[in-house]
């Protein structure tokens, strides 16, 4: 049994995973390594924050539903004061004429795995959102429970301060170099400090593939830049989903406002590594001519502030990455969600928890995920992302 851990990244996900571990009575010891403890351009700190079950892979929507259970019982987790915001107003995902067979099985499959899942026509949109144009839609997928959205800041704060207050470590400190001897790490370098562990786990979102390349292993996880625009507009988000548009578009209530934002095109995506300044182009050229042709009152819209964050974006697949190493024994993988860390990270992290301590997965088989696919070239896509 390790009785040494060592975790890089001390985000929602690292933090899930030192949390988990204390769950499920890993007594050892935990440390866990973040190089930025203000989170300040933490990708959890920055997120949209939102959570759903509207998945092209059944694993995902299984991860999601176990966030979901986590989230509605949030109180009796982490006590009678503890808030994250969740608020359960769904999802409502457009495609157009031409997609409506495929969604439809889609649904068929969501709604197997658990999921509340309706498959709406636009006559059935239009009831619902009455303040959406629907021209080029020919369905909408919506979810009728159990999705939504949060405050993510507050919820790594509360997973954060749970693990700290079962002995789990925190340190400052950003690693250079890995010490390897016989297939196994025996410490990790962060500058002049030497970090010794018996177990080291990997959950250090955009930064991952990096410092697997530190290792000469292949990663292929990179940060890319997304920006939320935060903005008013003269409609009242009571009966306001997060929405997908066909157009690429996303948009959700915030507060008094809304916040959105677009992709950006490929050939203007590029590693982001330290580039936190905004797409502020996106808004004029993307963002708003979309917004305003699916939602015409938005046309009136007010900017208020906007942000960028670093999605860990896992090339291969857009899935995540979670499991021991084939080749470094001790090295065990949480990392490359590509956008759906947050609502995932309590799933991860029990995954993570049972792997170490069982030998296994026991509550929800994460398998598929492993890094073997990243070795082999063999991707499980996901195919709804945003």
């Amino acid at each position: 049994m390790s009785r040494k851990v060592v975790i890089i990244g001390g985000a929602i996900m690292g933090s899930f995973a030192a949390w988990s571990l204390r769950q499920a009575g890993f007594a050892g010891d935990i440390t866990v390594v973040e190089k930025d403890p203000t989170y300040r351009y933490c990708s959890t700190a920055l997120s949209a924050a939102a959570i759903r079950t509207q998945f092209g892979t059944p694993v995902n929507i299984g991860m999601s539903l176990y966030g979901i259970d986590l989230f509605r019982r949030i109180k009796a987790v982490f006590g009678p004061e503890a808030d994250i915001g969740y608020k359960e107003k769904g999802y409502l995902i457009l495609g157009g004429p031409e997609t409506v067979a495929a969604r439809r099985a889609a649904v068929d499959m969501q709604r197997a795995a658990g999921a509340d899942i309706l498959a709406l026509s636009p006559d059935e949109i239009a009831a619902r959102f009455p303040f959406m144009a629907l021209d080029g839609v020919g369905i909408g997928t919506f979810g009728a429970t159990g999705e939504g959205w949060f405050d993510a800041w507050s919820l790594l704060s509360l997973v954060r301060g749970a693990a700290r207050a079962q002995g789990v470590s925190y340190i400052n400190g950003q690693v250079t170099a890995f010490d390897l001897t016989a297939g196994r790490i025996m410490a990790l370098r962060l500058g002049d400090q030497s970090l010794a562990c018996d177990t080291c786990i990997l959950a250090a979102g955009a930064a991952s593939g990096a410092l697997m390349a530190l290792l000469d292993q292949p990663l292929p996880i990179s940060p890319r830049k997304r920006t939320v625009f935060n903005f008013r507009a003269p409609l009242k988000a009571e009966n306001f989903p997060m929405l997908f548009d066909t157009s690429g578009i996303w948009i959700r209530p915030e507060g008094d406002g809304f916040i959105g934002g677009i992709q950006p095109p490929a050939n203007a995506d590029p590693d982001a590594t330290g580039d936190f300044e905004p797409h502020h182009d996106l808004l004029q050229d993307l963002y708003w001519p979309a917004l305003a042709t699916r939602i015409p009152t938005m046309q009136d819209l007010r900017l208020e502030r906007s942000w960028a964050g670093h999605y860990e974006v896992n090339a291969l697949d857009h899935n995540g990455v979670i499991g021991f190493h084939d080749e470094i024994a001790n090295l065990m993988l949480c990392t490359g969600f590509s956008g759906h860390g947050v609502m995932h990270a309590p799933a991860a992290g029990r995954g993570v928890a049972e792997l170490l301590t069982e030998g296994r997965f026991t509550s929800l088989d994460l398998t598929p995920l492993g890094y073997h696919r990243i070795r082999s070239g063999t991707p499980l896509p996901e195919t709804i992302v945003y």
